[in-house]
C-alpha cells in the first residue's frame, strides 16, 4: 500500500461542531494529540463546506450530528465525501442511535466515534481515518453487530472476507484486482456480492458492518 498523503507531516484536522465551548474543548484537546494539527473550525456544515471550498485542506473531518438550526453532519458528510478529493469524515458526537449510525455511515463516514471517547482513542482514530480505514466506537460496533446478527444475512465466502479486508486498508478497487491478481471487474462483482450480503450499498457501509460483525479485523 502506498505510504499516507499525509507521511511526514502532523494529520490535519477540520473541526466542526454548533458549541464555541465544545469546539474549545475539541481544539484544546486536538492540539495535545500527537501528530494531529487542527486547520480550521466550524460551527456548521454549511461553514465547513465553505472552509474546504475556500482551500483548507485537511486529511480528516471531525464531524458533529445535531448542530441546531445549521446544516446536520449527516448532510455535510454526504456532501464532502461526494467532493472530487475528500477529506475522510471521523463522526464525533454525544448520539448513539441505529438510525444516527446508520445514517452518518451511509452517507459516508469514515468512522463514528461517541464523545466520552479518551484522548488516544480519538488520537488513533484520526490517524486511522487518514489512512482511509474505518472505525468504530465500541458501543457503536456493538449495535450493528447486533442488527447484522438479528438481520441473518449470509456468511462471506473466503474471497469476498478477502476483499472485504483490503476495503478496511483503505484499497481501491485497482489495488485491489492487483494484489491478487484478478481483473477489476471480477472485484466489482464480489462487491455486489458483499453488499448484498451485509445488505449495505457503499464501501464505508460494507466495513463497518464487517467489522462489527467480525468479518474482518481493524487494518
Amino acid at each position: 500500500m502506498s505510504p499516507a498523503p499525509h507521511a511526514g507531516r502532523a494529520v490535519h484536522v477540520l473541526l466542526v461542531d454548533d458549541h464555541p465551548v465544545v469546539r474549545r474543548g475539541l481544539r484544546a484537546m486536538v492540539d495535545d494529540l500527537p501528530d494531529v494539527e487542527a486547520v480550521g473550525e466550524a460551527a456548521d456544515g454549511a461553514e465547513a463546506l465553505r472552509l474546504l471550498a475556500d482551500g483548507v485542506c485537511p486529511d480528516v473531518v471531525l464531524m458533529d450530528l445535531q448542530m441546531g438550526t445549521g446544516m446536520h453532519g449527516v448532510e455535510a458528510t454526504r456532501r464532502i465525501t461526494a467532493l472530487p478529493s475528500p477529506p475522510a469524515v471521523l463522526i464525533l458526537t454525544t448520539y448513539s442511535t441505529d438510525a444516527d449510525i446508520l445514517a452518518a455511515v451511509e452517507a459516508g463516514a469514515t468512522g463514528y466515534l461517541l464523545k466520552d471517547a479518551p484522548p488516544e482513542d480519538v488520537a488513533a482514530a484520526v490517524h486511522a481515518a487518514a489512512r482511509g480505514e474505518t472505525v468504530l466506537a465500541p458501543p457503536v460496533a456493538a449495535r450493528l453487530l447486533g442488527r447484522v446478527r438479528a438481520g441473518g444475512r449470509p456468511a462471506l465466502s473466503p474471497r469476498e472476507t478477502e476483499i472485504l479486508g483490503l476495503l478496511a486498508e483503505g484499497l481501491a478497487n485497482r489495488q485491489i484486482s492487483r494484489r491478487l491478481f484478478i481483473s477489476e471487474a471480477t472485484v466489482k462483482t464480489h462487491l455486489v456480492h458483499i453488499y448484498g450480503k451485509l445488505g449495505v450499498d457503499s464501501r464505508t457501509a460494507a466495513v463497518t458492518a464487517g467489522l462489527a460483525a467480525g468479518l474482518i479485523r481493524p487494518a
